[in-house]
């Protein structure tokens, strides 16, 4: 027999030897099973508020509610002396313990101003507007804060009372990008205000167009959060006929391309004045933006722009402007509304109620009183 087959014989019988039965008693260890992973906290499921859908989840409670109540007779004209006990309040058809802010309310505002290319021409109006917002619209106890937007979200002043850092902030803005963040802007304007003390009205007021180009939050979202966060929401908006009419033009590509390769109707020269006739790569050529713009307006009357959805949805007002004058003229009308306007407050005895919550206000021994205007109700998520 081999060498090598004897080896490994003698290694076979060597591991029988060494490998031995379990003797009576003794018990094997059982197998080292994997630890079971700790029990964790499943996150909470945070839904996109969206208003259409019904099976949306908010994770919020509203348990303090503040409107803002105009009152107007026949002629338009503000109605005062309208006593506390007067006002009624109806919250989903159930009525509400209010409290009427007699006295005057300090005001936190946030200004948003657009601040992209298409803007450039009416900045400079709305660059010497930072010595009205004092006097005209926060008042003496008043405080504000300023963001400018277009690709970003820039806070160019905290909250200060100091007229002459809004001035400076306001005064300061520079066109940017050709990007109109607004909805983004509104969401950042609202977590500042969400900061100010609760007894203090919660303003916003944008200068800038009523579309948006660009912002990553949905408009619905942002609509809750202003109501989430009882804001008010006005705007003061640019003409966006006149930004379209004279933004720069955008810088395109080199034609590589000569005039005399392009083809033309027949008996026409290929000279370079024809070919920008005919095809419009001159002045003619910032007429078809204009054009769009347009035919995007007339759209528009049927289709609720994000502004007009911020301002109806909170009690705010939309106003507009082209110059200098007509710019001051809506910050003295929006500095009036808020300086006549009553405050109402309460806490929802039927805020177990999910879904979109109707408010009602009506006032008793006034019979001159020919409309009330205040925000139309707030968003709360169903309950599970």
């Amino acid at each position: 027999m081999r060498p090598f087959v004897l080896a490994l014989i003698c290694g076979v019988l060597a591991a029988q030897q060494t490998i031995r039965p379990p003797q009576p008693g003794f018990q094997r260890p059982p197998a080292q099973q994997p630890a079971a992973p700790a029990p964790t906290t499943p996150e909470p499921q945070t839904a996109s508020p969206d208003i259409e859908d019904p099976g949306i989840r908010i994770p919020v409670s509203v348990d303090y509610v503040v409107t803002p109540v105009l009152a107007f007779d026949r002629n338009g004209g503000y109605v005062g002396n309208i006593r506390p006990e007067q006002f009624h309040l109806f919250d989903n058809d159930k009525e509400q313990n209010i409290q009427v802010d007699v006295s005057y309310t300090p005001i936190s505002l946030v200004i948003l101003i657009q601040a992209n290319s298409n803007a450039q021409s009416l900045l400079p109006e709305v660059n010497k507007i930072g010595g009205l917002i004092g006097p005209q619209v926060i008042g003496d106890a008043g405080e504000t804060a300023v963001i400018a937007y277009d690709a970003r979200i820039r806070t160019m002043q905290e909250f200060t009372s100091d007229s002459d850092k809004i001035a400076k902030a306001i005064k300061g803005i520079t066109p940017g990008s050709t990007s109109i963040r607004m909805v983004d802007a509104v969401v950042q304007g609202a977590r500042l205000l969400r900061s100010r003390p609760r007894d203090r009205r919660r303003i916003m007021l944008l200068i800038g167009e009523t579309r948006d180009l660009g912002s990553e939050n949905r408009t619905r979202e942002a609509l809750i959060d202003l109501q989430m966060s009882n804001i008010a929401f006005y705007s003061v908006d640019m003409s966006r006929f006149m930004n379209v009419l004279t933004a720069p033009p955008k810088v395109g590509r080199p034609d590589a391309m000569p005039p005399a390769a392009r083809p033309l109707p027949a008996g026409v020269p290929s000279t370079p004045t024809s070919v920008a006739q005919a095809y419009g790569t001159n002045a003619t050529a910032q007429f078809l933006p204009l054009m769009v713009e347009i035919f995007r307006d007339a759209k528009a009357i049927f289709k609720a722009n994000p502004v007009e959805l911020f301002t109806k949805g909170t009690g705010g007002t939309e106003f507009g402007f082209h110059s200098q004058r007509t710019l001051e003229t809506a910050l003295g009308e929006i500095g009036e509304q808020l300086h006549s306007q009553y405050t109402l407050s309460y806490s929802p005895t039927n805020r177990q109620e999910g879904g979109f919550h109707i408010i009602q206000v009506s006032v008793a021994g006034h019979p001159e009183i020919d409309k009330i205007v205040t925000r139309p109700g707030y968003w709360v998520g169903p309950r599970e």
